[in-house]
C-alpha cells in the first residue's frame, strides 16, 4: 500500500473519532447545538462569541470601525490586539459563511474543527517519527485532541485550541529542520501559529523544542548534523516569529497598557488531585486536566518495561514525560511555561504540551511492536498504582473508576489480541477505538454538566438578542451620536453582539485608562476591572455623546435572585433619547482639576458645569442604632436593613453611589434597584433611584446581603435644568461636523475656536492629533485648538504596529532571499547528477515505511 494512503486513513480516523466523541458527549449532556442547555459558559459567552460576531461584521462590512479601531466598545478602543488575541486563527474566518444569528453555531463548528485538525496533525507527526499501524496512530492522535485539557478547558476558550493545533505542527516543522526539508514552508507555518495565538504558540514552541532535543539524542545524528539542524530550527522559528510581528507586537503592547486584572500567586495542586485528573470524569479548574484515555495511559506506562524499544530511546522519552510532569508543579518552571507571568485564571494552561508528549511516548512504545506480557503487566501495575493514588482526591466521582476499569480491561484485551491473527487484530482495533471514544464522550458530557453547575453561563442567540439588535439598529445615529445597547446586559460585550457604541467592554486588553476613567465617573465592573459595564447616567451620556439608550428587563437566563430580587421583570424594551453634544467638543482655556473621590464631582469636572447637589448623609441600622465607620470615607455594613437619609432640592433626581454594596436599594416607596459590588472583583455602578419629593427629604432603604461598605457621600441629586444648559453650551461651541473612520476622526470647528478640543473617547496609547501625540483631558483624547480654527485631525495607530510591520518586512526579505538561494543551490545541484547536495537518496532520520 502506498505510504500516503495509510497516512490519509490514519488522519481521517483521528479527525472523525474526535468529532464523533465530542458531538456524542455534547448530545448526551444535551448542550447546544444538540439540546436546550447552553454551552456559552464563562468567557465563551462573555468574550469569544461576541468577538466572533465582531469578526462577522468586519467580514461583511457592517462594523463601526476597522482593524485598528473599534468604535463599538468602551467608547472607542484599539482592536488589533483583540484581533490578534482572539480572531487571527485561520479557522475563525469560517464564521463569515454562517448567518449572523447563528454565530453560536459558527463558534461551535470552529471549535470542533480545531480539535479534529489537531488530531489529524498529531497522527501525521506520529507516523513521521516512526511507521506503525495506521489505526493505532489515528487512535492516539484522537486521544491527544480529546485530552482533558482540550474538552474540559479549551473547548470554551477556543483560541487556546490553536495551541493544540500548533504543537504537532511545530513538531513537524522541527523535524523538517532536523532533516533539512521544507525550509520555506517551515517559517510560514511558525508565523501562522504565532499569529493565531502567541500565548499557546509559545508553549507549543517549548514543547516542540523538547521533542527536537530528544530526536537529536535518540537518532544519534553526528555532531555536525546536530549543529546544522539546530541552526535551521532557530532560524526557522526566528523568521516565523518575525513574520508574525505585525500582529505579535501590538498584542504584546496591548497587554502592557491593559488594566491589571487578577494577580494570583502560583500554588501547586495536591498530587492526589493531579493523579485524579489522569482519570475520566473528574473536574477542577485549578488542576492539570491530563485525561487521555486509559489505552494511551497504559501504553505510556508500559514504555518503561518494553524491551523491544531501544534503551536509549525508551528512557529518554520516559524521562522527558516525567520531567515535564514535575515542571508543572514547580514555580520557576511554571513561570517559564507561562512566559514568566502566572495566569489570571487556570494555572495549568501548558497541560496540552504534556498531553502531546505522553501521546508521542505511547506511539514510540507501540511503533516498535505491541507490548509483550512483561510490559503489559508492568505498565498495568503502574497505572493501577496511579489510579489508587487518585483515590485520596475529592475530585474522583462515582463515574471515574467504572469508566477507568472498563477502559483498562478493553485496552489490555486489545493489546493481548492484536498480534494473534487478522480477525483478532480487527477486534483489538475495535476495542481500542471504542474504549477511547466511549471514555472521551462520557468525560465530555460530564465536563459539560460540571461547567454549567460551576461557572456563569449565557444563552445562545435568541429572542432577547434579536429584539436588542433590532431596537439598536432602529435607534442608531452614529457618528452623530452613540447608541448604548443598555445597562441590563446580556453579555459583557453587548455592543459587539447586538450593535451600538456603548461603554461596555471585556477583554484581556481592556485599557487601564478606560477602567480608571469609568471608575472615577461611578462606573461598574466585573472581572477585577477587566469587564467595564455600561453606566446609565445622563451626565456621562452627555459627555460621551450617547443620544439613544436602550432599556429593558433583566436577562432571564441570568436569574434575578442573587441579591434577593425575585419575581418576573416584565419591563418592555424601550429607547430613551436625549440631546447630546457632538463627539468632539471644546473646553475653555486652562486645565481641569484632577479627579477626586466623589464620582458626582468628577462627572461635573468632565462636563465643565456644576449640576449635582452632594449632601451629607446619615446611615442607621434597622433598630435605629448608629453604624460604625470604616476609615474616614465609608460606613461599614453587614447583612440586614439600613436607612440612609439626606436632604436635596425638591424635584432633583437622586442617584446612589455604593460600589462595594451587594444588595438592594430603594428611595421611599419607589422601585428596588440592584447593586452587585464586592471590591475589588466586582464594582457596582452608580444607579438612579428616583425624584426627590417636595419636602426635599431623601430616605433610602438599603438591604445588603453581604458585608461591605457605603460611602459617606453616597447620594448625589441631579438638577436636569442645569444639565440641559451645560449640554446646550457644549453643542454651541462644539464641532460643526465630525467624520469618523476606522483609524481616526476629523472634526470641523467653528471659526475663532480657542481652548482645548476634546474627543469623547478614552485617551488610550496610540492617539495623535495634528501630527503630535494627543493630550489627555481627564482620561479623554484632547489637543489644543488650532490657532486659526478650521479642522482637527486625530488618528489612531496601535502601539507596536510600525515596529511590527518593519520586523515583518525584514523577516519576509530574509525568507525570500533564503528561498531564492535554496532554489539556486538546487538548480546547480541538479546539474551534477541525480544525487546532488539536496537530493540525497536517503536523508538522515527519514521515517520508516508506514505499515498497513
Amino acid at each position: 500500500m502506498p505510504t500516503s494512503r495509510p497516512r490519509l486513513c490514519s488522519g481521517s480516523l483521528a479527525a472523525l473519532l474526535t468529532v464523533a466523541a465530542v458531538c456524542a458527549g455534547d448530545a448526551v449532556a444535551r448542550v447546544f447545538p444538540f439540546g436546550p442547555h447552553t454551552r456559552s459558559v464563562n468567557d465563551l459567552g462573555n468574550q469569544f462569541v461576541p468577538f466572533h460576531a465582531r469578526l462577522w461584521d468586519l467580514l461583511h462590512g457592517n462594523a463601526d470601525g476597522g482593524l485598528l479601531l473599534n468604535w463599538s466598545s468602551g467608547y472607542g478602543t484599539s482592536f488589533l490586539p483583540d484581533l490578534g488575541t482572539y480572531l487571527t486563527s485561520p479557522f475563525a474566518l469560517l464564521v463569515g459563511v454562517f448567518p449572523r444569528d447563528r454565530i453560536d453555531l459558527a463558534v461551535y463548528v470552529v471549535t470542533v474543527l480545531k480539535m479534529a485538525s489537531a488530531a489529524a496533525l498529531m497522527t501525521l507527526f506520529l507516523l513521521t517519527v516512526r511507521g506503525g499501524r495506521w489505526w493505532a496512530a489515528g487512535t492516539l492522535g484522537a486521544s491527544y485532541a480529546l485530552c482533558g485539557w482540550s474538552v474540559a478547558e479549551a473547548s470554551y476558550n477556543p483560541m487556546w485550541l490553536d495551541g493544540l493545533v500548533a504543537l504537532p505542527l511545530l513538531c513537524l516543522v522541527a523535524e523538517w529542520a532536523r532533516t533539512g526539508r521544507h525550509r520555506v514552508a517551515g517559517p510560514l507555518l511558525v508565523a501562522v501559529v504565532w499569529a493565531a495565538n502567541f500565548y499557546t504558540a509559545y508553549m507549543a514552541t517549548l514543547g516542540a523544542a523538547l521533542v527536537l532535543a530528544v530526536r537529536f539524542f535518540t537518532e544519534r545524528d553526528d555532531r555536525r548534523a546536530v549543529v546544522r539542524g539546530l541552526v535551521r530550527a532557530v532560524c526557522t522559528v526566528g523568521v516565523g516569529i518575525g513574520l508574525s510581528a505585525p500582529v505579535l507586537l501590538p498584542v504584546y503592547l496591548g497587554t502592557k497598557h491593559a488594566y491589571p486584572g487578577w494577580d494570583r500567586a502560583f500554588a501547586p495542586a495536591a498530587w492526589p488531585d493531579v493523579l485524579a485528573r489522569l482519570l475520566p470524569a473528574t473536574y477542577s479548574f485549578f488542576t492539570p486536566a491530563l485525561f487521555l484515555g486509559t489505552g494511551t495511559l497504559l501504553l505510556v506506562c508500559a514504555l518503561a518495561f518494553q524491551r523491544s524499544v531501544p534503551g536509549r530511546e525508551r528512557w529518554t522519552w520516559v524521562g522527558l514525560v516525567a520531567g515535564v510532569a514535575l515542571s508543572l508543579q514547580w514555580e520557576p518552571t511554571h513561570l517559564l511555561w507561562h512566559a514568566f507571568a502566572t495566569p489570571n485564571g487556570s494555572p495549568y494552561r501548558q497541560t496540552f504540551v504534556l498531553a502531546g508528549l505522553m501521546v508521542i511516548a505511547a506511539w514510540v512504545s507501540v511503533s516498535y511492536g505491541w507490548p509483550e506480557r512483561r510490559a503489559l503487566i508492568g505498565g498495568g501495575g503502574v497505572l493501577v498504582l496511579l489510579a489508587a493514588g487518585a483515590g485520596f482526591s475529592d475530585l474522583v466521582t462515582g463515574w471515574t473508576y467504572p469508566l477507568f476499569g472498563v477502559g483498562l480491561v478493553a485496552a489490555a484485551c486489545a493489546l493481548v489480541l492484536v498480534g494473534r491473527g487478522r480477525r483478532l487484530a480487527t477486534l483489538a482495533a475495535v476495542l481500542l477505538i471504542g474504549a477511547q471514544a466511549g471514555q472521551a464522550a462520557a468525560s465530555t458530557a460530564y465536563f459539560d454538566r460540571e461547567r454549567l453547575n460551576r461557572l456563569d453561563d449565557y444563552a445562545p442567540w435568541g429572542e432577547r438578542q434579536r429584539t436588542q439588535a433590532a431596537v439598536v439598529a432602529g435607534a442608531d445615529g452614529w457618528p452623530g451620536y452613540r447608541t448604548d445597547p443598555g445597562r441590563e446586559q446580556t453579555t459583557a460585550n453587548d455592543p459587539l453582539l447586538v450593535g451600538g457604541q456603548g461603554g461596555q467592554y471585556y477583554s484581556s486588553h481592556t485599557p487601564a485608562v478606560l477602567t480608571r476613567t469609568m471608575r472615577a465617573l461611578g462606573g461598574g465592573w466585573t472581572s477585577n476591572g477587566r469587564a467595564v459595564q455600561s453606566l446609565d447616567n445622563p451626565v456621562t451620556d452627555a459627555v460621551f455623546s450617547v443620544g439613544a439608550r436602550v432599556r429593558g428587563p433583566r436577562d432571564p437566563h441570568q436569574g434575578a435572585g442573587r441579591t434577593g430580587m425575585g419575581g418576573t421583570d416584565d419591563r418592555p424594551v424601550t429607547v430613551s433619547r436625549a440631546a447630546t453634544p457632538p463627539l468632539v467638543t471644546v473646553r475653555g482655556p486652562g486645565g481641569p482639576v484632577p479627579y477626586g473621590r466623589s464620582p458626582f464631582r468628577n462627572q461635573e469636572q468632565l462636563l465643565g458645569s456644576r449640576v449635582y447637589t452632594v449632601p451629607k448623609t446619615v446611615l442607621k441600622a434597622a433598630d435605629g442604632g448608629a453604624v460604625n465607620d470604616k476609615g474616614a470615607y465609608d460606613y461599614r455594613v453587614g447583612r440586614g436593613t439600613y436607612t440612609l437619609t439626606a436632604a436635596c432640592p425638591a424635584g432633583t433626581e437622586a442617584y446612589l453611589w455604593s460600589p462595594d454594596m451587594f444588595g438592594r436599594a430603594r428611595l421611599g416607596e419607589g422601585p428596588e434597584v440592584e447593586f452587585k459590588g464586592q471590591l475589588p472583583a466586582r464594582r457596582a455602578a452608580m444607579h438612579h433611584l428616583g425624584k426627590v419629593g417636595g419636602a426635599g427629604s431623601v430616605r433610602v432603604t438599603l438591604t445588603p446581603v453581604r458585608a461591605g461598605t457605603v460611602p459617606h457621600r453616597a447620594v448625589g441629586c441631579l438638577d436636569r435644568a442645569r444639565l440641559d444648559s451645560a449640554v446646550a453650551e457644549l453643542k454651541r461651541t462644539g464641532a460643526s461636523a465630525v467624520h469618523v473612520t476606522g483609524h481616526g476622526v476629523r472634526a470641523e470647528l467653528p471659526p475663532g475656536t480657542t481652548g482645548t478640543v476634546v474627543l469623547a473617547a478614552p485617551r488610550i496609547a496610540g492617539w495623535s492629533c495634528q501630527g503630535r501625540p494627543a493630550d489627555s483631558y481627564l482620561g479623554l483624547v484632547a489637543t489644543p485648538a488650532p490657532a486659526r480654527g478650521g479642522s482637527v485631525d486625530c488618528t489612531f495607530r496601535p502601539p507596536g504596529l510600525r515596529a511590527g510591520a518593519a520586523a515583518g518586512a525584514g523577516a519576509l526579505v530574509v525568507l525570500v532571499l533564503g528561498g531564492a538561494a535554496l532554489a539556486y543551490r538546487r538548480r546547480r545541484g541538479a546539474g551534477t547528477g541525480p544525487h546532488g547536495p539536496d537530493r540525497a537518496p536517503q536523508e538522515a532520520g527519514a521515517p520508516e515505511p508506514v505499515n498497513a
